[in-house]
């Protein structure tokens, strides 16, 4: 499968995971419709790196908690570029709370982490479905990640939403397929700003243990993160699966001695 010529959506692209997925696809010849929400500076700024790489790149605002917006940054890709055959869903937020806190859990907490972490995928794929369908070998990935497997991150609405992403990858493989295969990604610790504001003073603290807790013995950047993504677009024979992004932190501590 080659990308040179294709078109990719990606949510939540301004920075992080998604503007590294942006930038990774245009060296691929890909072009690229980069979303954001709030952050047009920082968009602009991965279209003109994606231009530098000799793709066309689009930038489109919009909040994916918003069926109208999810609808119209489809369309606007789709006059742009004529078509669509990746949607990336990126597209995230958290609040940082303490497990133990249940009272700190408030109900527009809630409402706005499941509007954009679950409800937000959910509307992309519907408002991309004809136009994936219609490409011929369309393609879905979603971003969940290890809190949702393991129950343990920044919030419990958190780990919540995004157990429920990898639920709703498996519910829509089925539902889209043949003609659009969906898979997700589940990252754990990635450095990056998101993390450093989220924690604080902790960031160091806790990328180290997790560094160390980890098989590879390193924690991720947006850049293997991204790199995972291009590796589930080009899994041709793989739809409905989850691919870990954790260096091994899930799989426990690394054996140092042999077996005696």
């Amino acid at each position: 499968m080659t990308l040179s010529g294709k078109s990719a959506l990606i949510t939540g692209a301004s920075r992080g995971v998604g503007a590294a997925t942006a930038r990774q696809l245009a060296q691929t010849g890909c072009r690229v419709a980069i979303n954001y929400q709030q952050s047009a500076e920082h968009a602009e700024a991965v279209a003109h790196q994606c231009r530098e790489a000799g793709v066309e790149a689009l930038v489109v605002q919009g909040d994916v908690a918003e069926d109208v917006a999810c609808r119209h940054m489809v369309t606007q890709t789709l006059e742009t570029f004529g078509g669509l055959d990746i949607l990336i869903n990126n597209a995230g937020t958290t609040r940082f709370i303490d497990f133990p806190d249940l009272e700190a859990v408030q109900d527009e907490d809630w409402d706005r982490i499941l509007a954009v972490n679950l409800k937000g995928p959910f509307q992309m794929a519907r408002a991309s479905r004809e136009a994936l369908a219609a490409c011929g070998s369309g393609v879905i990935i979603n971003t969940a990640s290890i809190a949702g497997m393991v129950g343990a991150g920044s919030s419990i609405p958190y780990c919540a939403s995004k157990a429920a992403v990898i639920n709703l990858t498996l519910s829509l493989a089925r539902t889209l397929g043949p003609e659009i295969r969906v898979n997700a990604v589940a990252p754990g610790f990635i450095e990056g700003d998101w993390l450093q504001q989220g924690l604080g003073e902790a960031y160091e603290s806790v990328r180290s243990a997790k560094a160390s807790g980890a098989v590879l013995g390193k924690v991720a950047t947006p850049d293997d993160i991204a790199s995972g993504i291009l590796a589930m677009i080009m899994a041709t024979h793989t739809t409905g699966h989850i691919l870990p992004l954790d260096g091994g932190d899930t799989l426990g501590p690394r054996i140092v001695s042999g077996l005696k």
